[in-house]
């Protein structure tokens, strides 16, 4: 394996269309912290059969038109070039597509805003990492979901489109209390696939596999997070009753998956008390999901990730209480702060 990766890493140095194809592939991995074209491989396999398999191929088209159209508009800024090659500039922009070819009914305009997200996408996150700088914490994928909140909101004040699947109101009501209803083994199962792949807004068990292998290809400690938070995560969001349709379709599971990788495998040193920090910050993950969903529910647009976000720069804040990640052994933790 590091033989090839180590032959592809010299062809990308000799070829500049080698080399725009691996910060493609690279940002595409980045989505989960992982900075690997092998990784962004099997992710974009997972996006094409998540997308193909719902018999929406238009999503992971657009998911590839917006990393291309985000990681050219940061190469026109003349953004750092180490971040451009570690994916950094892309990865926001991937979900910037994916997410209004999701939600988005079809049409020549949805195109205009998925070009269009994806350009501005790589704007906030340079903007991002400006403001941040003196806290100290990475952007995560907070310039996805400002752009793309601001992007679907706007469609509601335009006739040429509509958010076909936009959550009107109907996905979480506020105040509802729900019966929960016994969780079989299936179910578990199901909800904690489910809850790997929505991070790319996929619903697919065979997606979720193939994440998990592009995981595992770069950081065993990655994948491990990822699955230990999916768990987590159903089995809190079943004790406190939330509706039975979410925790199995994944949707109060996301973001507690990432939260897992940043806090447990990226931005801090792995260890005992790291792994039960991230577990602490994966079960408030679930709970500030649901949350988020009932304040955002007159609003008509869905939560993204802005959980994840919240959270994980509140247990990044507190950096001093744990040894910060080196950079030999997490180059994303690095690369997104500077």
């Amino acid at each position: 394996m590091e033989k090839v990766l180590a032959k592809w890493e010299s062809l990308s140095a000799s070829s500049g269309i080698a080399r725009f194809l691996d910060i493609n592939l690279r940002s595409i991995g980045q989505v989960m912290f992982q900075n690997n074209p092998l990784t962004g491989l099997l992710f974009l396999a997972a996006i094409a059969w998540g997308s193909y398999a719902a018999g929406v191929p238009r999503v992971a088209i657009a998911g590839v038109l917006a990393v291309v159209v985000a990681n050219l508009t940061a190469q026109w800024l003349n953004a750092d070039r180490e971040s451009l090659h570690a994916g950094l500039y892309g990865y926001n922009g991937v979900l910037v597509g994916l997410a209004l070819a999701t939600f988005l009914a079809p049409n020549a305009l949805m195109w205009v805003y998925v070009v269009l997200g994806a350009s501005v996408s790589v704007i906030t996150m340079l903007g991002t990492v400006n403001a941040l700088k003196p806290w100290g914490v990475s952007s995560l994928t907070f310039p996805f979901v400002l752009t793309t909140w601001l992007l679907l909101l706007a469609t509601y004040g335009f006739s040429g489109l509509v958010g076909a699947a936009l959550p009107a109101g109907d996905v979480v009501v506020a105040f509802q209390r729900y019966e929960a209803s016994p969780l079989k083994l299936i179910d578990l199962l199901q909800g904690v696939l489910q809850s790997i792949s929505q991070v790319f807004l996929k619903a697919n068990g065979v997606a979720a596999l193939l994440f998990l292998a592009g995981l595992a290809v770069n950081s065993l400690a990655a994948a491990a997070f990822a699955l230990a938070g999916a768990i987590l995560a159903v089995l809190t969001a079943h004790l406190f009753g939330a509706e039975s349709e979410l925790i199995t379709g994944g949707l109060l599971g996301f973001s507690p998956v990432l939260t897992a990788i940043a806090l447990g495998a990226v931005f801090y040193r792995p260890s005992w008390r790291v792994a039960i920090y991230a577990m602490l910050g994966t079960l408030f993950t679930v709970i500030v999901q649901a949350a988020l969903n009932v304040a955002l529910t007159p609003l008509a647009i869905p939560a993204l990730t802005a959980p994840f976000v919240l959270v994980t720069w509140i247990f990044l804040l507190p950096r001093q209480c744990f040894e910060p990640a080196s950079a030999a052994t997490d180059d994303a933790a690095t690369a997104r702060t500077s």
